[in-house]
């Protein structure tokens, strides 16, 4: 345990004398975050570094199961336990259980204390280790958006509808930003604040989205990407715990209802260098959507290498459900300034604060692996001054747009796979890992027999 961790654990047991276990918080590949509970007595354990778990909880899929089918066995042989390492500034009561009870990120180091490749954590790591021997520093930000589900549904879930004052009745259709929808979810979304104070989630603005039932939570950005993408495992957390407390359930699947919004997940980045300029700024005096050359060839590289990151921004069969023009999920790599309904969009912003909004990922994706993949798009833009083509002007329309990205889960695999440039960040061994494991996952998936066709094809064939 060394000193910045000790004085952490001693002075959260002097504030909290009354916790008796510690969750420890494992992401896994889909970004679930899988957990121990653990005796207060075993907390010595867990900060001498002693603490162990298997190799293969960071590949576990949907299903909790291993999708080992075509995967290199040799990576997993005997699974054997690496060692679990708190994460600074994470240990955090945990406000939504009754019981006494504090959570911890973590992360897999081997034996040797070295980063362990299956750990979603450490992939992004080894993306940032480029950028250092760059002498670039990015600046991350993260949204999400997710459904709150109405209780005591039977049959299918539906999203928590705003209620009328004064009658029986609930709102329908899209009422964007409504104030009312604050105040009726006002009780959990004050829990859900509380809880982000108590847990080191900066979280900035709240506000209903644009469909009955959905919100969308900002986090502030922050130096430090892996800490981004901390605060986007621990929101998606605090989300789900707070309300379950309040007797909801909330959802941030891509695609959880048809017939309207899917739930994205938005990674605002900027780059700056080692004097602490944006490389991405340009110079004052010029018109509202200016932008640097640097800026220009990051989003070109976003853009080569968008198609072999679909399987991270949609990684499994229901984030396809999500693409189509017209629902501000993009279907092709189009850019542009102030643009909604491109893939990356170049918000409003001072000459010197310019960044990159990245709107392809969907909520249900792994915030460390999306973030390692975009930042790995855009040095590679960057290093080799990838073109990404005229912008969109910021009047066009693109409910039209054609559909240039790859729409089912198996064509993504596949682009992922033929892929160079993610393996040359991401690491070989992962990504083929990565390829195999969601390839059984899907096989898995297509062999299973669902509702729909009983219904559309029992009687009549």
């Amino acid at each position: 345990m060394n000193n910045k961790t000790a004085t952490e654990v001693d002075t959260f047991l002097e504030q909290h004398p009354d916790i008796q276990m510690l969750e420890l918080l494992m992401p896994d590949i889909n970004g679930i975050l899988r957990c121990k509970r653990i005796h207060r007595r075993e907390f010595d354990l867990l900060f001498d570094n002693k603490f162990k778990a298997p190799l293969s909880v960071p590949l576990l899929g949907m299903s909790g199961d291993l999708y080992d089918e075509g995967l290199d066995h040799s990576l997993l042989a005997g699974d054997p336990d690496q060692l679990l390492l708190p994460i600074p500034g994470t240990l955090a009561r945990i406000p939504w259980l009754a019981s006494s009870t504090a959570q911890v990120l973590t992360r897999f180091v081997d034996m040797q204390m070295q980063p362990s490749w299956p750990d979603p954590r450490n992939v992004l790591m080894r993306v940032l280790e480029r950028y250092r021997e760059a002498g670039l520093r990015p600046v991350v930000a993260t949204e999400l958006e997710f459904y709150l589900l109405a209780p005591g549904t039977e049959g299918s879930p539906q999203p928590l509808k705003g209620n009328i004052p004064g009658t029986g009745r609930v709102q329908q259709g899209i009422q964007y930003c409504m104030a009312d929808d604050l105040i009726d979810c006002d009780a959990f979304l004050d829990d859900v604040r509380k809880a982000c104070d108590l847990q080191n989630v900066p979280l900035t603005a709240i506000h209903s989205e644009f469909a009955s039932g959905q919100w969308e939570i900002n986090t502030h950005h922050t130096e430090d990407p892996l800490e981004a993408c901390d605060h986007g495992m621990l929101l998606k957390r605090i989300v789900k715990g707070v309300a379950r407390k309040h007797g909801m359930g909330a959802t941030f699947m891509a695609k959880p209802f048809a017939d309207i919004a899917g739930n994205g997940l938005h990674i605002h980045a900027s780059i700056y260098d080692a004097d602490g300029n944006n490389i991405f700024a340009c110079d004052a005096g010029g018109p509202p959507e200016h932008y640097s050359d640097t800026l220009r060839h990051a989003i070109g590289g976003l853009a080569d290498t968008m198609d072999e990151a679909m399987a991270i921004f949609a990684p499994n069969a229901n984030s396809y459900r999500r693409f189509k023009p017209g629902a501000f999920a993009p279907s092709s790599p189009t850019w542009g300034y102030n643009h909604r309904e491109v893939a990356l969009r170049i918000p409003v912003s001072s000459e010197h604060n310019r960044r990159v909004e990245h709107r392809v990922a969907g909520a249900d994706a792994n915030t460390y692996l999306v973030t390692a993949a975009v930042l790995a798009g855009m040095l590679h833009g960057i290093t080799h001054q990838s073109d990404p083509g005229e912008p969109v002007p910021v009047d066009a329309d693109l409910s039209e747009a054609e559909v240039t990205l790859p729409r089912r889960w198996d064509a993504a695999l596949e682009y992922f796979r033929k892929g160079s440039i993610l393996k040359d960040y991401l690491g070989a061994t992962y990504c083929s890992t990565f390829a195999a494991l969601r390839q059984g996952e899907s096989d898995d998936y297509n062999g299973q027999v669902p509702d729909l066709d009983y219904e559309w094809y029992l009687r009549a064939l």
